[in-house]
C-alpha cells in the first residue's frame, strides 16, 4: 500500500481514485485537513484557488453521487434472474482475468526453471571437466597476419562413438568407422592443414566445425552402433579436439567456431526433435575445448548467439550452418533476407557428401562432406561418399579461389 494518503492506490481506478478523495474531503471527512486548494492539484490535475476547488469539488461530488444513486436504481430493478446473469458474468470476467494473471506466473516461472536448469547442467559439465582433464601448458605466442588471402578448415559428421563396418557385394569393406579411425582421419587432417599452411604461409586460419560431432541417440537402432553413451562422447570428443586445436595453433593462430546438428541434441526427457535445444552434447564439446586452450594466445572461440556461425574472411561474410535444408541455394537467401545481411558464402554439413553451386558474384553455398562417410543409414537410402573435410581459401575481392579437399578413407 502507498504510504501517501492522496496517491492513487494499485487497486484503484481513475473513477474510484477521484471518487476517494472528493468524498473524504466532503462526505465522509477523512481529508478534512487537507486544504481544498491542495487537494485540487490530485483531483484535477492542476491547483485552483480555494474557492474554485471548493465548487468543482462539490459539482463533482453532487454528479458523482447521481451516478451511484442510479446504479442503484438499476441494480434494484433488476430481477432474481438478471441480478444472477450480471452476477455470473462478474464472476466470469473475474475468472478470466485470474487465469490470465495465473498463465503469466507460470509462463515466467517456467522461464526461470528453464534458465536455471541450463546453468546448472552447464556448470556441472564445466566442473566435471575440470576434474578429469589436465591442463596443458599454453604454447608460444604467434603473431596473426591477415593477409588478403585466408584459409577456412571446414569438418561436419564426425558422428563420434559410433563403430560399424559396411561391406561391399564382394564382401570388401566399403567404409568402417570407430573412435580410433576417427583419430586416425583428424591425424590426417592435421598433417595435411600443416603443409597447406606452410605452403600458403598463413599466420591464421579458421577451423568450422558444422555439427553432428557425437551421435547422439535419436532412434533405438542406434544401441547396436554405439560404443559410447551420448555425455561419454561428448565428453571424450571435446576433450581430443581441444588437444587437436591446442597442436595446430602451435604453428598457426586458430579461430574456433561450431554448430550444433540433429545428431547433438540431447533427447533425454521424451525423445522429441527440437523440444531441447538449450540441452545440447555441443555445449559439452566447446566446454571442453574453451577450457583446454583457455590460457593459449593462439586460440579463440567465437560463438553466435543464433547457434549457428557468422564470420567475416577475406571481406566475405560466411554463414556455418548444419545444413537441414532441402535446397542450400534458396537457403543463403533465406538466411540473408531473415537476418538483414549479405550472405557470400553458405557452408553447411548434414548432407554427408561435399558439393559447390555459385549463386551469383562471389555468392555460393559450400557443402562439406563428413568425417564419418558412408554409414548404414546413407546405405539405405542409396547414397554413399567419400569421407572427406575441407580447406577453402577465400582471396580478397575475389571470394572462394580454392578448395582442397582432404579424402579419409
Amino acid at each position: 500500500m502507498n504510504a501517501d494518503p492522496l496517491a492513487r492506490r494499485d487497486d484503484e481506478n481513475e473513477y474510484e481514485y477521484h471518487r476517494r478523495l472528493v468524498y473524504g474531503k466532503i462526505v465522509d471527512r477523512t481529508l478534512s485537513h487537507y486544504s481544498y486548494a491542495d487537494l485540487s492539484e490530485y483531483v484535477y490535475g492542476k491547483q485552483f484557488s480555494t474557492d474554485v476547488a471548493r465548487r468543482l469539488m462539490y459539482g463533482s461530488c453532487r454528479t458523482m453521487q447521481l451516478i451511484d444513486s442510479i446504479q442503484e436504481e438499476n441494480v434494484l430493478s433488476l430481477s432474481d434472474t438478471e441480478m444472477a446473469n450480471s452476477l455470473t458474468r462478474m464472476k466470469e470476467a473475474l475468472q478470466k482475468e485470474r487465469y490470465k494473471l495465473q498463465t503469466e506466473k507460470n509462463e515466467y516461472a517456467r522461464w526461470l526453471r528453464e534458465e536455471a536448469r541450463d546453468d546448472l547442467f552447464e556448470e556441472k559439465v564445466i566442473d566435471t571437466i575440470k576434474t578429469y582433464s589436465q591442463i596443458p601448458v599454453p604454447v608460444k605466442n604467434i603473431p596473426a597476419v591477415h593477409g588478403k588471402r585466408e584459409g577456412v578448415l571446414c569438418i561436419a559428421d564426425c558422428h563420434f562413438g559410433k563403430e560399424y563396418r559396411i561391406f561391399g557385394l564382394r564382401d570388401e569393406v566399403i567404409n568402417e568407422y570407430s573412435p580410433e579411425i576417427f583419430y586416425d582421419r583428424m591425424e590426417k587432417i592435421l598433417t595435411e592443414t600443416k603443409e597447406i599452411v606452410e605452403r600458403e604461409k598463413f599466420s591464421v586460419i579458421r577451423v568450422y566445425n558444422l555439427g553432428d560431432s557425437v551421435d547422439g541417440f535419436l532412434r533405438n537402432s542406434q544401441i547396436w552402433t554405439l560404443r559410447f553413451g551420448v555425455i561419454d562422447s561428448a565428453i571424450l570428443f571435446g576433450n581430443y579436439m581441444g588437444e587437436w586445436l591446442r597442436r595446430l595453433s602451435e604453428f598457426v593462430n586458430v579461430v574456433y567456431a561450431q554448430t550444433d546438428g540433429n545428431h547433438d541434441e540431447l533427447r533425454l526427457l521424451d525423445g522429441r526433435k527440437n523440444e531441447h535445444l538449450c540441452e545440447s552434447a555441443g555445449k559439452i564439446v566447446r566446454n571442453c575445448i574453451t577450457i583446454k586452450n583457455e590460457n593459449n594466445p593462439n586460440f579463440s572461440f567465437i560463438e553466435n548467439k543464433t547457434g549457428m556461425i557468422f564470420d567475416t574472411v577475406a571481406g566475405m561474410n560466411l554463414l556455418g550452418v548444419h545444413g537441414e535444408v532441402n535446397d542450400l541455394a534458396s537457403a543463403i537467401k533465406d538466411y540473408a533476407d531473415v537476418y538483414g545481411e549479405d550472405i557470400s558464402y553458405l557452408l553447411a554439413g548434414h548432407k554427408h557428401h561435399s558439393q559447390y553451386g555459385n549463386c551469383g558474384v562471389k555468392r555460393g553455398y559450400i557443402g562439406v562432406g563428413s568425417i564419418i562417410g558412408s554409414d548404414d543409414f546413407s546405405m539405405r537410402l542409396r547414397k554413399a561418399a567419400d569421407a572427406t573435410a575441407s580447406f577453402i581459401i577465400f582471396e580478397e575481392g575475389k571470394g572462394k579461389t580454392d578448395e582442397h579437399t582432404f579424402v579419409l578413407n
